[in-house]
């Protein structure tokens, strides 16, 4: 698998086909976090991503889940995408200016302090994307993240896509959902263990 620099790949397949698994390989959260075993290598800007320390992945490469109550657990939507940069141990001026832009990238700025509870999930998946943004991530995976929210939420997840697009990020979206694609430049299709170029079928 080879994604380019600004392209947004999109990945189909049957449950259980192994999408997420390649999502957790390619982020270098298998098998250190994720138990299994890799054969080969994953790249990230030509750097094997295994001798790359965990916190400095999560600045080059960053995902956002399917449930984003798995990913949000902070009191406030300020702390939420405060944590990242926290672990950073950057500035607090510089962490401050990151929480700003994360959340007016995803037209969230005004929710800044109240509780993710309190967010629809459209909202809440914008959130936990503000939160990956804070740490300014190349590299983005949507694994499956448009699958429990109506279809407002679908647009202003696509619409961030598109934007991130343009200005320059590179894309990979986890998809069981075709109407969800439409933003791809490219769809691949897990099955049987490998990817394939989507034909029309899973």
């Amino acid at each position: 698998l080879r994604v380019s620099e600004g392209e947004v790949l999109a990945i189909a397949g049957l449950s259980g086909s192994g999408k997420s698994t390649l999502c957790y390989c390619i982020a270098g959260l298998a098998p250190r976090l994720v138990k299994g075993r890799i054969k080969g290598a994953v790249r990230i800007f030509s750097e094997d991503v295994s001798e790359i320390k965990t916190a400095e992945v999560a600045t080059r490469l960053g995902i956002v889940f399917q449930e984003p109550d798995d990913q949000l657990f902070s009191p406030t939507i300020e702390d939420e995408v405060a944590f990242g940069p926290e672990n950073l141990c950057l500035p607090r001026e510089e962490i401050g200016r990151r929480i700003g832009e994360a959340l007016e990238s995803v037209g969230m700025a005004e929710y800044r302090m109240g509780n993710p509870e309190n967010l629809s999930g459209g909202q809440k998946q914008l959130i936990a994307l503000a939160s990956v943004l804070s740490m300014r991530p190349r590299i983005l995976i949507f694994d499956e993240t448009m699958s429990q929210i109506d279809r407002t939420g679908k647009k202003r997840i696509k619409d961030m896509i598109n934007k991130l697009r343009a200005e320059g990020k590179t894309i990979l979206m986890v998809e069981h959902d075709f109407d969800n694609m439409d933003v791809a430049d490219r769809i691949l299709v897990m099955r049987g263990g490998k990817l394939h170029p989507y034909d029309g079928a899973l």
